[in-house]
């Protein structure tokens, strides 16, 4: 069922209003924590299920995927928390329609938890000229340079950040998977006002004609208040960033007022991702032939692109490298393996125990069990 600070013994709901924390409460909660991820239209896949992914991280949360039929049907009331994942905020808006929209704006007001990622955050912004569902206080500018570009992108936690991620706190300069995010300021004459949990320090405007000194030094993740329930919004997509996933799960507690908990030394480790790293015009052309190969290549020529893909933090090798797993070659196979374990990709965990289970080299088997033993260290 859903945390509702409602439903909570008067002085616990009142330190929760405040922002303080509320232990008693927090103690007694024996119930797993319910996370829906939207799945609709305007989501992309990759986002979908690395959203997912991250929620396995946390032990007490259990994750389901939910669609606009079954937000009409009343699913957010068996929910805790919902997830609008990267893709396409407008898009996401137009598959919700109004009146879903108006039901997940009732379910964060009235206790719920709510966590944008990226598209999500658009969705969840008052942006003049765009839809969405003005949850979260922002509003994105430069909105004609979305395609600005993608890589990985450096921030840097505030005092109030550190506070939430104190794994982070004695680093100075932090990185991860940014797409295209949303440009955030404050929204004039909007009632809600955020906290500011990250600013983004890397100047993105490799693509699309965007112009220089646009992105760094705005919010990259803020948090707010609304109603009786809580929004977070993150520009970027630490779902899909090795090391970092379980800052997903973080944020959703803190949606929800519960307890921070420890996730496995595995999962957290922010030195997995960096430097920074935009990728250029000529490394996403590069990029392309990267996957060629892997239809194409030789087996040397597959695991050089395996290389490359890997030491450029690729976003999209992600959607290409899982059938190399079955490749002929068991060389490619291994370094397949290795790549994704190296990245984390927690949704192929299926896939690469099932090649282990049917690799029919000794030495490849051998090694590929200890990738696939990797992997599953960053579950709890």
């Amino acid at each position: 069922m859903r945390v509702r600070f409602v439903t909570i013994a008067a002085p616990i709901a009142l330190s929760l209003l405040l922002g303080q924390c509320a232990e008693p409460a927090k103690q007694s909660r024996r119930q797993p924590i319910s996370v829906g991820v939207f799945e609709g239209h305007g989501g992309a896949q990759t986002c979908i299920w690395e959203a997912v992914a991250a929620i396995a991280l946390d032990p007490d949360m259990r994750v389901r995927t939910i669609g606009t039929g079954d937000i009409a049907r009343g699913i957010l009331d068996s929910l805790d928390a919902i997830i609008i994942p990267g893709g396409g905020g407008s898009r996401q808006y137009l598959n919700l329609g109004a009146e879903n929209a108006q039901r997940i704006a009732r379910f964060v007001a009235n206790g719920g938890g709510a966590v944008g990622i990226c598209a999500g955050a658009y969705l969840f912004s008052n942006t003049p000229g765009y839809s969405c569902l003005k949850l979260n206080g922002a509003q994105a500018i430069d909105i004609e340079h979305d395609n600005r570009g993608h890589g990985v992108a450096k921030f840097t936690l505030t005092p109030e950040g550190r506070t939430l991620f104190p794994e982070l706190a004695q680093l100075d300069t932090l990185h991860t998977m940014y797409y295209e995010g949303p440009v955030f300021i404050a929204a004039p004459g909007d009632s809600l006002t955020y906290t500011e949990f990250a600013t983004m320090q890397s100047d993105v405007h490799e693509e699309g004609n965007a112009p220089a000194n646009m992105t760094n030094n705005r919010p990259f993740f803020i948090g707010n208040r609304y109603g009786r329930g809580r929004v977070f919004s993150s520009i970027a997509h630490p779902e899909g960033t090795p090391g970092m996933i379980w800052l997903i799960p973080r944020m959703v507690r803190w949606t929800l007022g519960l307890p921070q908990v420890g996730y496995s030394k595995e999962a957290v480790n922010p030195s997995a991702c960096g430097p920074e790293r935009l990728m250029s015009v000529d490394d996403l052309r590069y990029e392309s032939k990267c996957f060629s190969t892997f239809l194409y290549g030789t087996p040397d020529e597959k695991v050089a692109a395996l290389e490359w893909l890997h030491q450029h933090q690729s976003w999209d090798a992600k959607r290409w490298v899982q059938g190399l797993l079955f490749d002929a070659s068991p060389q490619v196979r291994l370094r397949a393996a290795q790549y994704i374990a190296d990245i984390h990709y927690l949704h192929y965990l299926p896939d690469l125990r099932a090649a282990h289970q049917a690799e029919t080299d000794a030495l490849t088997k051998g090694l590929m069990g200890q990738h696939l033993q990797r992997l599953e260290a960053l579950l709890p």
